[in-house]
Formats: structure tokens, sequence, C-alpha cells
């Protein structure tokens, strides 16, 4: 074979490289139409690619994709707002008592930040979303003409229905969200006998499944539980294995392979710790610092807790009645009253902290 020959060869195989790969990847927006999104409630919030924003409407049982355009880098600079609530309260014409911020979510393209906000309390708040940059510009993101996507979970709450607290189970339709790897990842009850459950949905959006019924050994109870939703999870990788590591209220730990999350599946998660009763877990992140892997969390009242995520599979499962127990944890007592937390860049976090004086702060802090 001659020199020209070869190289004509070469280019002919890096040519269908790269028709092969643009062949394979996926057009997230093209399966997104503009219109008006109507979302009956904004709770958990996550990014995907593509500045594409994930929003939870447990009211409407269902998961709205927006494309918000937002792709372009703002100054990657520290986000601190003093008061956020009250400024998100004057931008739509209302008192800081009268709105409720749900989540909070960085997009990574941008470093924006993204609000679920209601705009009222009670069943006829009005759901918004709104934006945040680094130079403290507040604006409401509209809804009104917003390429999108929706997809419907099946087998929610009833709207009326209660816990035995009095408690709005239809809100617990959705717990949490993420994405990952095409799929958006969804906590959440349902109407079923095994409520708690966990979807796995394709993106583009397809019609779901019935989720899969997951069931804990709930070491602080002493007991199995079907109908505790997860409160907040990430996806981690565990020795080259995804997993689901998910939190529940009185803050059991457990692992869920990614795996095992078919449609109409049951499984019983792995508890790998017990952290503490009485408190509700709000948010995790992962991070790496020092060559070592944590996950920062926040809680309703055991304060931010930084845990070890080396190892996890090596924890024995916990199968009896106990107090705290299992993966190592530590915390950080500077940090009080974080609401809603996530992760801003490689060495810094943003929070939604509260203060004394009852006011909502915006705080980028570094990760412990």
């Amino acid at each position: 074979m001659s020199l020209n020959q070869s190289r004509m060869g070469l280019c002919a195989l890096l040519m269908a490289v790269l028709f092969t790969t643009a062949a394979v990847s996926i057009d997230y927006s093209s399966s997104l139409k503009a219109g008006k999104a109507e979302l009956q409630s904004a709770g958990p919030l996550a990014f995907g690619p593509d500045g594409i924003l994930f929003v939870g409407d447990s009211v409407g049982a269902a998961i709205f994709a927006l494309a918000t355009e937002d792709t372009v880098s703002s100054s990657p600079g520290r986000i601190d707002i003093s008061g956020i609530n009250e400024k998100v309260a004057a931008l739509l014409g209302t008192s800081a008592d009268q709105i409720l911020i749900n989540d909070l979510a960085v997009n990574p393209a941008s470093k924006r930040v993204y609000l679920s906000v209601s705009r009222g309390r009670g069943p006829d708040a009005t759901p918004l979303i709104v934006r945040v940059d680094a130079s403290g510009k507040i604006e409401e993101f509209s809804l009104d003409n917003v390429k999108h996507a929706r997809v419907t979970l099946p087998n929610a709450p009833d709207p009326d229905a209660k816990d035995r607290r009095g408690q709005s189970l239809r809100m617990e339709a959705i717990t949490d969200l993420a994405f990952v790897d095409d799929r958006v990842f969804i906590a959440g009850l349902s109407n079923e006998e095994f409520a708690s459950k966990l979807h796995s949905i394709p993106f583009p959006f397809e019609k779901t499944g019935n989720g899969t019924s997951v069931e804990i050994y709930h070491g602080a109870h002493g007991r199995f539980e079907t109908n505790a939703p997860v409160r907040t999870f990430v996806a981690y990788e565990i020795e080259k294995e995804p997993y689901i590591l998910a939190a529940y209220t009185c803050t059991p730990l457990v692992i869920f392979p990614v795996s095992s999350l078919t449609a109409g599946a049951k499984v019983l998660g792995t508890t790998i710790a017990e952290l503490g009763n009485r408190n509700r877990p709000l948010d995790m992140i992962t991070y790496e610092k020092d060559g070592s892997r944590f996950i920062l969390m926040n809680n309703s009242s055991r304060g931010v807790m930084k845990i070890s995520a080396e190892n996890l599979g090596s924890y024995e499962a916990i199968t009896e009645r106990t107090d705290i127990r299992g993966v190592s944890y530590e915390t950080i007592d500077h940090l009080k009253g974080v609401q809603q937390l996530d992760r801003l860049d490689e060495t810094n976090a943003l929070i939604l902290v509260s203060t004394d004086s009852g006011s909502l702060d915006l705080k980028t802090i570094a990760l412990p």
C-alpha cells in the first residue's frame, strides 16, 4: 500500500468516526416545543445539558424540561446577596411573608442561580422560576413562551390525600430529582401500597412506567419501611458501578444500584448509615478535596454534615435497631440555618441560609 493510500485510508477512518459520533449524539433541545409551560407548582430543580432546567411539579404530578437558553458563562465570581427573599418578593410585587423559595439550582453552563418560588401560600400559590447572577441581578424567568417538554408521573397520591399529621401527600409526589447519563431520576410517593418510588425516565422524555418501589430497613425505627419517601439523593459510583445514594427522614443513608431501578420492580436498598433521628435531610452534593471524596448534606435539625464518601460499598448493611452508626461524618459548626445547597464550582458551594432576623441570604462558601 502506498503512502498516499495509507493517508487516504486514515482520513476515511477519521471521517467515519466523526460521522458516527455525530450520528449518535443527542440533540436534547429538539424535543422541546415553544409554548406556555403550565406548571401547577414549582419544587425540586436540577440542570441537565444545554442549559435545560428540570422542574418538579408535585401538584401536577409532572416533570418539566425548560430550555433556559442560558449557556454562556457569566462572571464566575462569588454570589452573596442578603435578603434574597425580600428582593424576590419586591420583584413579584408582594411581601417576603407571601413567598416561599422551594429550591435552588446552579446552572453549570452559566453559573447563574435558579430559584423555584411560590407566590402566595397554600393550594392557590402561583409557581415561578427566578434567576440570579453574580452581579446581583434578579429576574423572573418567563414561562409564557418557552421551549419545554412535560412528562406525567403515574399513580400520584390523590390531591386531597393526607398523612397522619394532616400534611398533603400529593406534595410528596416529587421530593427530589437529578439528571444523570441521559435520564431523569425522580424520588417521591405514589398511591400504591409500596408508596416510596424511584423513577428513571429517559430524556428526551418518553412515556414513563410505574417506577421502582423501594423499601429500606430503618435502624432508628427498628423496622422495614415502604411508605417513607427519599428526601434527597445523589448519583454516585461505587466500585465502578452507578448507584443512587438516598437520605430519608430520621437520616438513614441507603444505596440502590441503578441497574435495579426498573419499572414495576420492588427493590430493597442497603442501609449503610444511621445519622440521627428527629431530622430531615434537605440537600446533598458530592465533591473532592485533597484527594478524598465527600458528601455535604444540610439538615433540618442536625446542621450541615461533611460525610466521607470513600468505600461506601464496604459498609455492613444495617438490619437491626441501632442509634448512630455506619458512614463517618463531621458537623460543620459554623454553618447554621442552611435551607438549600448546591455546588457552585469545584471549590465552592452556594447556600440559602436563614438569618436571626428571619431573612434569607444567598452565600458562597468554600467546600469544607
